[in-house]
This record gives structure tokens, sequence and C-alpha cells, in this order.
């Protein structure tokens, strides 16, 4: 494939030397153990099932994992490829000799998995938060790549590792999860050109598209209602804020599983008055987890990362174990 190495930009903001460290390590290791963030969306499991069936096809002993202590794949990433190479955390090894870590912005985002991150004798990170701190023996970090998966097919250029389709299907959906589509401010010409390249391998976009976005269960229709019976908007904070909830309850009465919320914050930040969204998500502990999107007025990175979190400076998010009314009063006041 062409690599995406400044690929439509004026230089690459990884060190060439960090790319031909982690196409070592790569290439000499016998094992590799490969995880992503908690709660995987598409670019985390997309990065790490397209690295593992391309480093399992190159002759590698790959295990795969993501650190929830409540293991199960979201059902609408079920349809990607490469889901054999999946054990639980608790068969993922403890001290690996090389780790590579996929879309997690900071090693807490491993979950249960950061122990064996923390243990690893060499850890290669790739992501494209611009809030990472660099927490690998090797960093793969590029905040203007639209995607991990972006950065994943770059290095599975530079390893010299075909894409077939299978592999494509997975780089793909996590580049259109991450540009919403290509609608987002992160849909740069690179990104089209590393779609096209996919694309010519026979995958099939409609497929994904309707997995994706075109498929829910009915219980996910009755909890949306029971979110916008609730919804709120605040003009007067940080130049409109719009914000509502998902608690377990409402959740438990459908039998629906927390990754079936997700999409929930995408209706919600269709308010036109609004500048900030925010969906606080109970999940299964009790915890909330929050996500905030930002139409580009507010760095709603900055503002999660100040509450523990992190991510994209439109589209960021945190974790909060204070009710909804306190979680919301120290959100607004960085508002």
């Amino acid at each position: 494939m062409t690599s995406g190495v400044r690929d439509g930009r004026p230089a690459d903001p990884v060190p060439e030397h960090d790319w031909d460290r982690a196409a070592e390590l790569i290439s000499s290791a016998g094992e590799i153990a490969l995880a992503c963030h908690v709660s995987p969306d598409g670019d985390a499991l997309g990065s790490m099932l397209a690295a593992g069936a391309a480093l399992r096809a190159a002759g590698k002993r790959v295990t795969a994992s993501f650190g929830d202590r409540r293991f199960e794949v979201p059902r609408l990433l079920r349809f990607l490829p490469g889901q054999d190479l999946l054990v639980g955390p608790g068969d993922y090894p403890e001290a690996p000799e090389l780790m590579v870590a996929f879309d997690a912005a900071t090693v807490d985002r491993l979950g249960v998995l950061a122990a064996s991150a923390g243990r690893a004798r060499e850890l290669i990170v790739v992501d494209h938060h611009p809030s990472n701190p660099r927490f690998g023996t090797v960093n793969l970090i590029d905040p203007a790549a639209p995607s991990t998966t972006a950065l994943v097919e770059r290095l599975l250029d530079r390893l010299g590792l075909p894409v077939d389709e299978a592999i494509a299907t997975c780089l793909y959906t996590g580049l259109v999860t991450d540009t919403g589509s290509f609608r987002h401010s992160s849909t740069t010409p690179a990104a089209h050109r590393m779609a096209a390249r996919l694309v010519a391998t026979g995958l099939d976009t409609e497929e994904i598209a309707r997995r994706l976005w075109d498929s829910s269960p009915f219980g996910y229709l009755k909890v949306l209602s029971a979110a916008l019976g609730r919804v709120t908007l605040e003009p007067e904070v940080g130049g409109g804020l719009v914000w509502t909830f998902v608690t377990r309850a409402d959740r438990a009465a459908y039998g629906l599983p927390y990754d079936e919320v997700e999409p929930i914050i995408d209706v919600v930040r269709r308010a036109g008055e609004a500048e900030v969204a925010v969906v606080l998500k109970e999940d299964d502990d009790g915890a909330w987890q929050v996500s905030t999107r930002s139409r580009g007025g507010v760095d709603v990175a900055g503002v999660c990362a100040a509450l523990g979190g992190g991510g994209h400076a439109r589209a960021a998010g945190f974790t909060s174990h204070l009710p909804v009314e306190e979680t919301m009063a120290g959100l607004r006041a960085l508002l």
C-alpha cells in the first residue's frame, strides 16, 4: 500500500527513530500482546484487530484484549473480523515482553490491563489523542491523524505487511467512526486517500454503515425517549450547554447493555442553541461515564482532562463517581 507517512502534511510529528524502533521491536518479537482502551469503540477495537490480524498472518503469536472487568465486545462491533484473537483480561500476559496499546489516551484507559502495561519490557503506544502523556517506551502519537487506525495503516506499511479486505474492514471502521462518517474537522485529505485505499480492497462500505448506524434494539428507542424526556438546555453556560443522563435502571427496564447507549450523544448534540453537549451514562458498576461534544468554540478535552479524563478538542470524556448534579456542577464551573 502507498505509505501514509507525511500523507498531505509538511512533516510527520512522530520522529523517524520512533517508527524505526517500533518496527524493529515488532519484527524481532515472536509473541506480542495487544490492548486497547476499555469500552472499546470502532477506532480502538478496529486498530487492535487490524494490527493483530496482520501480525498473525506474518507468523507472530498474538494475544489481544481490553481491560473491562465485564469483558464483552459491543454489539455494534461484533461484525469486525479477527475476534478469535481476543482473550479475557484474566488470560492476558502479566508481564509481556512486548505490548502495544491502541487508542488509549492514558494508561488508566487500559483498565485492568494497565498493570500489564506497567510490567511490560517494551510498550508501544499508538494513539492520536492530543492529551496523551506518552506513557510508552515508544510512542507513535500523532494528534493530526484522523484516527488511530490511520497510524496502524502507516505502521503496517512500515512493516511491509499487506492489508487484505478483512484488515481493511477494521481500519475503515475506525476511520469512519472517529471522523463521524467524514463530517468532523479531523477529516483531512489524507483521511479520504486512506479511505480510497481501503475501499479498493473490496470491503463492503454499505454493510459497515448499516452495522454501525442503522441498527439498534427496540429497547434503545425506549431509553432514548427517557433520556430526551429529561434533557436540559442551559444557554448561559459555556456558550450554550445541553445535557441529559441515562441510569442503570433505564437500561435494565429493557435489558439494554451499557454500550448500546453511546449513540445518544449524537442525538443530543443536534440542539442548535448549544455549543457543548453532555450525556452521563451510568455503567454497570454505578460510575458515570461522561461523554462531551463541542461545536469547536470550547476545548472539551481540556475540560475533561481537568476532571481526570481526556480526548479531543471536540469530543472527550471522563468518569465520575459523584451524583449527577455534583458532576454537572463541576463541569459547569469549568465551562
